[in-house]
């Protein structure tokens, strides 16, 4: 038994089987514990080396959207995070079982800008086609302007897999049902961006991210971030029929308006 023990460490065929287990084992525990920790250790790691393979193209892209845009090249918003379980004591205290989730946490999302600040002569935005330059498209139809989303992933704010962030004001027109998509961090891409992004309904788009946040694992987020990698080249669900964006949310069977997301 000591002569097979030394061989597989003096071995080249010993060391492939301990790494082969070792490799084994770190999937394995990846795939059990992967919403409990190893989803927030991957976003963290792979976050950080985009942002330092891709930190040539954020500093051309900061310096190019400074001119496009006449000034700031980035475009920030308030947006809702991920809602904490509540203790047991602050259950207690407000009433409620334990394991309920308490406030969206608000950060501040931070993409490059893809429209102008142009006004009316009220002094009024003016409409988004209007206000969408064509540098702006360009960024729009090859994502790079999420790129500086990668902070906010590397900070905690967000997960590279997750629902899309979206406005706070929209949180008091959403039912439980659909509220519980902030159980989880906010993504860069999910579920409802690989099927439709913003072409499809709203409807469509809360089913999906409820779908997602029920069902979270690894060999889903890695299926989800390859889907992703596809639709962005093929330039797909980048905006409703007719629209420069995406429709306001306006509350459940409602009509809407326009945002930029």
């Amino acid at each position: 038994m000591g002569k097979f023990f030394d061989s597989l460490v003096t071995t080249w065929w010993g060391i492939l089987i301990i790494c082969i287990v070792c490799l084994a084992v770190w999937v394995l525990l990846s795939a059990v514990l992967y919403r409990q920790f190893f989803k927030r250790f991957y976003d963290i790691v792979l976050s950080g080396l985009a942002i330092a393979v891709f930190s040539p193209i954020l500093l051309i892209l900061t310096v190019l959207g400074a001119i496009k845009m006449k000034g700031n090249p980035f475009f920030t918003q308030l947006r809702p995070g991920k809602r904490k379980k509540l203790s047991k004591r602050q259950c207690a205290k407000r009433g409620v079982l334990y394991g309920t989730y308490g406030e969206e946490k608000i950060f501040k999302l931070i993409k490059f800008r893809t429209m102008t600040c142009e006004k009316d002569e009220e002094g009024n935005l003016l409409p988004d086609e209007k206000r969408l330059t064509k540098y702006g498209k360009i960024l729009r139809s090859t994502s790079l302007d999420e790129l500086p989303e990668l902070f906010n992933i590397f900070v905690g704010h967000m997960s590279i897999v997750g629902p899309r962030p979206l406005l706070v004001k929209y949180l008091p027109l959403y039912s439980e049902e659909q509220r519980s998509r902030h159980n989880v961090r906010p993504g860069l891409t999910g579920l409802a961006q690989v099927n439709g992004r913003n072409a499809i309904t709203w409807d469509e788009k809360f089913k999906l991210d409820i779908d997602y946040v029920s069902r979270i694992t690894i060999w889903r987020d890695i299926a989800i971030i390859f889907k992703t990698v596809s639709k962005v080249f093929s330039h797909s669900g980048i905006s409703q029929d007719g629209q420069a964006t995406m429709e306001y949310f306006t509350g459940n069977n409602s009509e809407n308006n326009v945002e930029e997301n």
